[in-house]
């Protein structure tokens, strides 16, 4: 692996040896025109490397083979092909997140605008039908007159124009998507009618693309808790219990965790004790649902005349998901009734606990049912004129807005087992359990469907709203001259005002302890066949029915007693801040972003080719106004926090390109790019608690409203080659200095408590910061080749290849617990960062046929950290990721396509651990293969 002061020297070497002394000895350029007519998989992969020739960023493209089909299920999936880019998260049956060069801080733009949902800073790339898309563009660099927010990069969807057609078109899709664990089929459906017309008034199109997709799924994953110390079955200390949790005389949270070599030691009260670590819990989670996604676009474009258009468009998405989580979960620390002759058993050269009985286990069982629902509109009107020859002008005003609204309904069941063994790690990372009787009784305990072994327990009740408008006005100019080798000037302004808010409601229901088998039919349900079989673990368990819970909610009150039964209104317990059943506002916010940009294209002959380029500088500032309202912990009082956060930013770009040779291109990038803080974390509003563990001083949380804007500062450098018809091989270095990434910190903060006398009280406060910094750094490359002159059956045979390693680093600041003084840094790797990853995709083309099989691997890579409240590693990390996906269509006639497509083929497991895969197993989860069936009529 590289190193990252040999990748700074590689970057300054490769720009020498390139540069115009050397690249003088190459061939003179000649301009070369090829019309190359190609359908399906290669026409889309050809259109796609013309756009990063052509463009002056560093981008990669994904282009739709034909009219509303785009390559795979949504757009992510699509993306992971992409050199530099990674997936993660298979949940809810379809890759749902990304990374660009390791980084998840990405901005998604439609047609160039920048999208919000609800009272985000960014957008849900999956929450659009891919039927909608006609292409997307990966900027990995970008120019003065981009969005700058985004430090990972900009991802633009580009949806159909009515001008993009030179007639009129009508195109039917259908497809079927099968989930293999939720074991149900899925529509997803959509129409484009476009249509142009030569009028007295000019030439007008229009087009409408609707859209409709639905998915079942089902997500199953077991879990290994987070580790203690125990004592052993011999403890030294005067009341130190074989078994019981030792509750001082360690620090929580360590990055290592605690020592866990054998034999290792404690002081605890004063006493060496020798100490092995085991698990708290073990737990699975059986999580199922619908999701459904409606979306339209409507575009009209009008051209009077020669030099001017004007444009329409109105784009809609919405989201709706209900969805049901089965938890199983089980305590497996308890000491009680301790069986000597059932000892525990360690990893080898250990003292972690691998296998352990336990007796007089507690655990619940918990249905939780949610649902979940967007809505988000955006409609923009815009215009471009030649005003000269020379001088163009383009302006844009649109608005847009976006609502989530959620709701989350819960019950626990309570009961308690005689005996259970579990293994932390029965095989390949996975945990195993069985339950075991009580020889004295009857009692089948392992027959965890019987009613009668659950009593009533806690239930949650919650919903929410998040709401967010924007209005945007942007004015761009471009005039082309001659002068010094500048050969264009483009300028521009963005002025946007947004408004957000947020609100919500909740209440804990206190246990009615109700036997469960009193309770009607119809509020049990079973989880069965639970983790395909694939685990040594129970695969059916009695849960409460998610959907029953949402039809009989007002009976679920009554029966917490929520409502008085005289009045039938809500009781006072629960008002505490008034009825819980109406949502209460939480935040607000309204914040105005002014931009302005200028740039400058240049290109100059030189011996062996053409230097062009581009240089510029945007300038970027933002003011946030918030409110936070918040209920004092104390006494339940409504507080009302106001704060103000600004920023302005002046960030440079340029970009040089080298072409010689006919078909190389040496390109050269410096940018920098932001990403302004959420605005969660500017919450002023700071929530303290007592000291409740005699640790000698509370605690407090909240948010920063003095957090700073991140800033990247980029540098790529590519050399790319382009042959034959469509084909091309590139690589690129590139490095990322990040500057003031958001981290906690503490610090000492007093506070005095209404109902206290005492004084001021201490507390050790917990914010976000702009405490840490970041490199990352790595190369890239990229293939595309169809070879000619291959024999007639294999004519038409392709490969498209990527592999890209990263490494990175990250400064974490370490601070006193007991002080909240900055003691110092540790450096790590950062989060979501993978060494390498590598997709290889094989595509075939003959006649009517087509196919491609891709395989896309990563490595492993440090997800999240956990809280820091354990003794096992702080560090989550994620197994390396595989996935297998194919794709068929047929050309039944030139206007009607049949195709079938399937993902995951291989049925991979998903699997985290704690720093140590071998010892510190922590979660294993499947997903579901998808398998679709579709048709595609066009005329």
């Amino acid at each position: 692996m590289f190193k990252p002061s040999l990748l700074s020297s590689a970057i300054a070497a490769a720009a020498l040896a390139f540069g115009p002394t050397a690249i003088a000895q190459g061939a003179d350029q000649e301009e070369v025109t090829e019309e190359l007519v190609v359908t399906g998989i290669r026409a889309s992969l050809s259109k796609a490397i013309d756009i990063k020739r052509d463009k002056i960023e560093v981008v990669e493209s994904i282009v739709a083979e034909d009219i509303g089909k785009f390559p795979d299920n949504n757009v992510v999936e699509a993306l992971q092909r992409v050199p530099g880019i990674q997936v993660t998260d298979r949940a809810s049956g379809e890759v749902n997140a990304i990374s660009i060069r390791g980084l998840t801080d990405v901005t998604t733009t439609i047609n160039g605008r920048q999208i919000y949902i609800s009272n985000g800073r960014f957008y849900t790339l999956a929450d659009t039908p891919a039927s909608l898309l006609s292409r997307v563009d990966v900027y990995k660099t970008r120019s003065a007159d981009k969005v700058p927010s985004g430090i990972a990069g900009q991802i633009d969807v580009h949806t159909q124009r009515p001008f993009n057609f030179d007639e009129s078109r009508v195109v039917l899709a259908a497809r079927g998507i099968y989930q293999d664990q939720a074991e149900e089929w899925g529509p997803n459906v959509s129409a484009l009618f476009s249509n142009r017309w030569d009028t007295g008034i000019g030439e007008i199109g229009a087009l409408v693309n609707l859209a409709y997709s639905e998915a079942h799924f089902r997500d199953q994953a077991i879990t290994s808790g987070a580790a203690f110390p125990y004592y052993t079955d011999a403890p030294e200390g005067d009341g130190h219990m074989p078994y019981a949790r030792i509750a001082s005389g360690w620090t929580p949270g360590l990055e290592q965790g605690l020592p866990f070599n054998a034999g290792s030691t404690l002081l605890v009260d004063g006493v060496e004790e020798e100490y092995i670590l085991a698990r708290d819990a073990m737990f699975a989670s059986d999580f199922s649902g619908e999701r459904e996604r409606p979306a339209a676009n409507i575009s009209i474009q009008w051209a009077p005349n020669d030099s001017s258009e004007y444009m329409f468009e109105a784009f809609y998405n919405g989201y709706r998901q209900q969805s049901m989580n089965s938890l199983y979960f089980n305590f497996v620390d308890s000491n009680a009734n301790i069986d000597y002759n059932d000892p525990v058993l360690l990893y080898e050269g250990t003292n972690i606990v691998k296998e352990r009985t336990i007796y007089g286990a507690n655990g619940f069982n918990s249905g939780d049912a949610s649902t979940g629902k967007t809505d988000s509109f955006v409609y923009a009107l815009g215009g471009k004129w030649d005003i000269t020859d020379t001088f163009q002008l383009e302006a844009e005003a649109y608005t847009q807005s976006s609502v989530f609204e959620s709701e989350f309904l819960a019950v626990r069941m309570d009961r308690q087992y005689y005996g259970m063994h579990v293994d932390f790690n029965s095989g390949d990372g996975v945990p195993g359990m069985e339950i075991f009787d009580d020889p004295t009784t009857s009692i089948d305990e392992s027959d965890l469907l019987m009613p009668s072994q659950y009593t009533l327990s806690t239930s949650w009740d919650n919903g929410a709203r998040d709401e967010g408008t924007a209005n945007t006005l942007r004015v761009d100019a471009d005039w082309q001259f001659e002068f010094a080798g500048f050969n264009e000037l483009s300028f521009g302004v963005l002025y946007e005002s947004r408004d957000t808010n947020s609100a919500s409601r909740g209440a804990t229901l206190n246990s009615p302890g109700t036997p469960v088998e009193d309770l009607p039919v119809g509020f049990l349900t079973a989880t069965t066949g639970f983790f395909d079989g694939r685990a040594d673990f129970p695969e059916a368990w009695a849960i409460a029915d998610g959907d029953w819970l949402f039809s009989n909610r007002d009976y679920v009150r009554e029966l917490y007693g929520y409502y008085d039964p005289e009045t039938g209104e809500p009781v006072d317990e629960y008002l505490a801040g008034g009825n819980y059943l109406q949502l209460e506002k939480t935040f607000e916010a309204t914040e105005t972003t002014a931009d302005a940009y200028i740039q400058a294209n240049f290109e100059y002959d030189v011996a062996g080719g053409i230097i062009d380029g581009q240089v510029g500088v945007r300038y970027t500032t933002a003011e946030t106004d918030m409110t936070v309202y918040a209920r004092d912990t104390a006494n339940e009082e409504l507080v009302v926090s106001e704060a103000v956060n600004s920023s302005d930013k002046v960030l440079p770009s340029l970009v040089v390109r080298y072409n010689f040779l006919e078909d190389w291109m040496l390109r050269f990038a410096y940018t920098e790019t932001i990403r302004r803080p959420d605005f969660a974390s500017l919450n002023p509003f700071i929530t303290y608690n007592r000291d409740v563990t005699d640790i000698g001083y509370g605690t407090a949380s909240g948010g920063n409203p003095d957090l700073e804007p991140v800033t990247s500062k980029n540098m790529d450098l590519s050399l790319e080659y382009y042959f034959g018809d469509g084909n091309a091989m590139y690589a690129t270095l590139f490095r990322r200095d990040i500057e003031g990434i958001v981290y906690g910190s503490l610090s000492e903060i007093y506070y005095d408590y209404p109902d206290d006398d005492e004084g001021p009280y201490r507390h050790i406060l917990s914010l976000p910061d702009n405490s840490s910094n970041g490199v990352l750094e790595g190369i890239e490359l990229g293939l595309v080749y169809f070879p000619d002159n291959l024999p007639d059956v294999l004519d038409g045979l392709g490969v498209q290849a990527s592999y890209t390693a990263l490494q990175s680093s990250q400064d974490l600041p370490i601070y006193d617990d007991e002080t909240g003084d900055l003691t110092g840094y540790q450096e790590s790797e950062m989060f979501g960062v993978s060494d390498s990853s590598y997709s290889i995709v094989g595509a075939y083309e003959k006649d009517a046929f087509s196919a491609r099989l891709s395989y896309v691997w990563r490595d492993a890579f440090r997800q999240r950290n956990e809280a820091a409240l354990f003794a096992n590693p702080l560090p989550i990390y994620r197994r390396p990721e595989t996935s297998m996906d194919f794709q068929f269509s047929y050309n039944v006639t030139d206007d009607f396509v049949v195709t079938f497509d399937a993902t995951n083929l291989t049925d991979e497991k998903y699997q985290e651990y704690y720093e140590y895969e071998d010892v510190y197993n922590f979660y294993s989860g499947i997903y579901s293969r998808t398998y679709a069936l579709g048709v595609r009529y066009s005329f």
